[in-house]
């Protein structure tokens, strides 16, 4: 019995030794198996990612651990690693801030400066001074001449009543013909001077002239030489560029906000380092068909004619000023439909997402009314390299985790 009890515990004491290095085996496994799958990246270039340590083919950067397990919700980057991002940052203060609207426009042109020159007789074309849409035309300039069988007639009856008023100077009844005949010629569209020339040279000109009646660009032309024309007919069109309208969009919820009369400024595209002051001279009283908008008009100077219709415009409308505001640059603010966050340096190398909450805002600035204090560094360049690579390494979202 006491043979039996002392195998049975040497066997024991022999296998309890294996048993136990079986079962660190898995552990041992694991952990080889955890070093096997650690890969590293590039803080620049995120796109890198070898399972080996190394330097990014790309900028030379070394690799680092790439760990989408890591809870810290914040960024490491060394000064090296901030001077190739361009991450700047500044202290956020209190200020004052204009509180501008921006309404969206367009330059049309001023209808009160546009001419419109029909032919006042009917005849045929003969020649044309603007052949083409663009040209400059200045007042006075001869537009076309046109070749007219009415004008012919109408000269021969005023030379033959002349003749007959000089034969008979006593005959009242001749004179009045005479009177008549020149009123005719005159309502045709001929000069005191084209008729008394008509006399001294005794020769028919059966050619009707016409002028720019103002100055304009050539906007529309409707004709062509050889062409015959009805009396009444369109010729051309002449806009003059010197004045443009300005119309912006309005929101009816607005409207309370400008007046008739008011003084508001005006950005051109191509042109927005300089304001042109503006007053508003209408205000539309229906909503602009198939919208919800309302148009607001006034007019600008346009002297040197570098301007064109049909180019995007910006009124500012100032409705005051705030202050005492945390303001920071428009850069610094990132907006994923979500909600808005900016970039906080809390340490010398360690940058923090910061949920806040934002109010007035203009081109250049926005004001913070919650989630930051006055002296905070915020990373005001280089934000939206910090919200993807934050992405990129750690899988979600800064704020919304």
């Amino acid at each position: 019995m006491k043979r039996k009890d002392f195998i049975k515990w040497t066997g024991l004491a022999v296998l309890s030794p294996l048993a136990v290095l079986e079962s660190c085996k898995p552990k041992a496994d694991k952990a080889a198996a955890a070093v096997a799958v650690t890969t590293y990246t590039c803080p620049m270039h995120p796109q890198i990612v070898q399972n080996k340590m190394g330097t990014c083919p790309v900028c030379g950067m070394d690799l680092v651990v790439f760990d989408k397990n890591n809870k810290e919700a914040s960024l490491t980057l060394s000064k090296e690693q901030q001077l190739l991002a361009n991450v700047t940052t500044v202290v956020i203060g209190a200020g004052s801030m204009d509180n501008i609207t921006r309404l969206n426009g367009r330059l049309v042109v001023n209808p009160s400066n546009t001419v419109y020159v029909s032919s006042r007789v009917a005849g045929r074309i003969e020649s044309l001074s603007v052949k083409e849409t663009g040209a400059l035309v200045q007042k006075g300039q001869l537009l076309y001449r046109i070749y007219a069988e009415q004008l012919l007639a109408l000269q021969k009856e005023y030379r033959l009543a002349v003749a007959q008023a000089k034969q008979f100077p006593a005959d009242r009844r001749f004179q009045e013909i005479e009177a008549a005949a020149r009123k005719k010629l005159l309502l045709y569209g001929q000069t005191p001077a084209q008729v008394t020339q008509l006399i001294s040279t005794e020769q028919d000109n059966p050619y009707v002239y016409y002028y720019a009646p103002a100055t304009g660009v050539v906007a529309e032309l409707t004709v062509s030489e050889g062409q015959y024309v009805a009396e009444g007919s369109p010729i051309l069109k002449l806009e003059d560029y010197g004045q443009l309208w300005v119309e912006a969009d309005l929101y009816p919820g607005e409207a309370s906000t400008i007046s008739k009369g008011q003084t508001v400024q005006v950005v051109i595209a191509g042109n927005e380092a300089e304001k042109y002051a503006m007053k508003v001279e209408f205000l539309e009283p229906a909503l602009q068909a198939g919208t919800q908008l309302l148009t607001v008009r006034g007019t600008i100077k346009n002297t040197n004619r570098q301007f064109q219709p049909g180019m995007p415009v910006q009124v500012l409308l100032n409705k005051g000023s705030v202050s005492d505001l945390l303001q920071l640059p428009l850069a610094a603010v990132i907006r994923d439909g979500q909600s808005a966050h900016v970039w906080v340096q809390s340490a010398a190398e360690k940058f923090e997402p910061r949920e806040v909450k934002i109010g007035l805002e203009n081109a250049e600035m926005v004001t913070i009314l919650e989630g930051l204090d006055e002296g905070e560094k915020v990373v005001i360049s280089g934000a939206y390299l910090l919200y993807s690579e934050y992405i990129l390494k750690k899988g979600k979202h800064p704020i919304h985790s």
